[in-house]
């Protein structure tokens, strides 16, 4: 995994022991929790046409990382709405 700068510094301070990780507090815990309960609830629904060739590839891929196909379309759109996916320039 490549770190940014400011990561790497994070990264190198705990490692000096200059950081102490610390316990978050029931409240904070809790709205921990609240958050990622709202990060992954998925409440749209969504009917799109693929193309049967890419199709046949999504649910190859899924098979091969043992996910139901309609969890990796879901993933690949967060990544790249999230800018996490690289597009590649042809030409």
């Amino acid at each position: 995994m490549k770190l940014d700068k400011e990561e790497k510094g994070i990264l190198d301070a705990y490692d000096k022991g200059e950081m102490k990780p610390s316990t978050p507090s029931k409240k904070e815990l809790d709205e921990i929790k609240s958050m990622a309960k709202n990060t992954f609830r998925k409440d749209r629904r969504v009917t799109i046409r693929l193309y049967d060739h890419d199709l046949k590839g999504i649910q190859k891929k899924a098979m091969e990382k043992g996910m139901p196909y309609q969890t990796l379309i879901s993933a690949m759109i967060h990544q790249y709405v999230e800018g996490d996916l690289i597009e590649r320039k042809i030409g």
